[in-house]
């Protein structure tokens, strides 16, 4: 296919080239992958100044879609990609192949910098999905810190480099300038635009941004918009709505009504899980989530026990979305799970649609082809940088996510450019149960720690009249 870049597309090529630290915090369906590979060829052949590149990626993307986009375009073909993924062996031969890109998932970084030792023969890093390196105390971001200094040229993609606090910029923009903007420790970088927020004596739990609790919104956007400043000359932000026509988006809230015994099983259910985590004297981020997972369990049909087996209460959301399936007279449905037995139960359930599950770049191929029905994928699989839009235009969330960054990013996956039709995202929603204050949260666009905090405060006041400490 012959490349006709927008004019957005070829800014960001010329961004990359006109900068050896550049980062572009580009929305899903603005093309990342195809303006960095533009550039990553012109940078070999017309200015003669990288010979090997790393690409990073989410293990889904690596495998599939920096090798699809390069044969897609006819001016990319002749770019050669390894695949550095499989077995040890598998990787080891990848490593030693003669290529011009090669492309790695982000969890074998350590491997790969044990692995080369001293020896670094890459001079052009590309981090794709850098919100993936947000920690500075995660082994992948030392290891890459470690041999930073060894490399000429690095490139960042993402659409949310900031997906819960913007205190997450710190460790990707240290990796694209060694600390030159942001400071060179995130020490440094919180005492200077951050104070503490939620805390239990000297542990800290979270941090807000300077002027956020004395002065609110406005406050905390001044600190903001310096931060972004500062940065401002190596990154540059857009939006899909600034620059694409994208198909209509038709948002459906299935409300699934639980049988009157199964929520009086649910309440009950719900009330002894509050009198737990109530024991513990302390609600913290972690029971917090815990207790929101049994209760989004149970909304969904299953709950796990302490052993990890799952216990069916109800089938009520798969036989809404069975009608869902059929309603779509044949039309392909691609599925949103989040719990392992909900993929379990999605499978024998829906056995007679010969349902697939989405694990790699052939269910990718099948899928675009037409000959998925049915494809079950897991947010976190799904969520980044896979080209989905040209098997189908249904979504359906079974099971329902905190992560505003997660639910953005798959329903990206077929509500992007290239798509031909309105895209239909049912969302399976059980009446009275932790699934409306998701919805609530995910609509709002609100912060899903906080929300979840809230959420689990008000059934903590709701049985015992008062709120537990926080």
């Amino acid at each position: 296919m012959k490349y006709a870049p927008f004019p957005y597309q070829e800014h960001a090529t010329e961004h990359i080239i006109e900068h050896p630290a550049a980062g572009l915090f580009l929305e899903m369906g603005l093309g990342k992958t195809v303006s960095t590979l533009t550039a990553i060829d012109r940078l070999m052949r017309q200015y003669m100044e990288v010979g090997r590149v790393l690409v990073i990626a989410p293990k889904r993307v690596a495998e599939d879609t920096w090798t699809t986009e390069c044969a897609k375009w006819d001016h990319l073909r002749h770019l050669r990609i390894s695949r550095v993924l499989g077995t040890e062996k598998q990787r080891l031969q990848a490593l030693k192949a003669s290529a011009d890109i090669y492309v790695i998932n982000r969890d074998n970084v350590v491997w790969l910098v044990a692995q080369l030792g001293g020896a670094w023969p890459f001079d052009m890093l590309v981090i794709d999905e850098s919100s993936s390196f947000k920690s500075p105390k995660a082994a992948r971001f030392k290891v890459l810190r470690s041999v930073r200094p060894k490399i000429n040229r690095v490139v960042i993609l993402t659409g949310t480099p900031a997906p819960n606090n913007i205190i997450d910029l710190w460790p990707q923009l240290y990796l694209l300038d060694q600390g030159k903007r942001l400071g060179k420790t995130i020490t440094g970088f919180r005492t200077e635009y951050f104070s503490a927020g939620r805390r239990n004596g000297h542990v800290v739990y979270d941090y807000v941004l300077n002027g956020q609790k004395d002065d609110g919104i406005m406050g905390a956007g001044i600190m903001e918009k310096e931060i972004y400043d500062k940065i401002g000359d190596i990154c540059i932000s857009m939006k899909a709505a600034d620059y694409l026509q994208l198909p209509e988006r038709i948002d459906r809230f299935v409300q699934v009504r639980l049988p009157a015994k199964i929520m009086d099983q649910y309440q009950e259910f719900e009330r002894r899980q509050v009198l737990a985590l109530a024991d513990n004297n302390e609600i913290t981020a972690v029971n917090a989530a815990a207790l929101s997972g049994k209760l989004l369990q149970f909304a969904n049909g299953a709950v796990y026990d302490e052993e990890k087996m799952a216990h069916e209460f109800h089938t009520e959301k798969l036989e809404a979305l069975e009608e869902i399936i059929e309603s779509a007279n044949g039309a392909p449905v691609l599925v949103f799970y989040w719990f392992k037995h909900d993929l379990q139960r999605l499978h024998r359930h829906l056995a007679a649609y010969k349902p697939q599950e989405l694990k790699g770049s052939d269910d990718i191929r099948k899928w675009n082809e037409g000959k998925t029905r049915v494809l079950l994928a897991h947010p976190a699989s799904a969520g980044h940088g896979l080209n989905l839009q040209a098997g189908g235009n249904i979504i359906v969330w079974f099971s329902l996510t905190w992560s505003l960054e997660l639910y953005q990013q798959a329903n990206a996956r077929l509500h992007r450019l290239g798509q031909d039709n309105a895209v239909i995202v049912h969302h399976l929603v059980a009446t009275g149960t932790m699934d409306e204050d998701v919805m609530v949260t995910l609509g709002d666009k609100a912060d899903s720690q906080d929300a979840l905090m809230r959420a689990v405060k008000a059934r903590v006041k709701k049985y015992f009249g008062v709120a537990q400490k926080v």
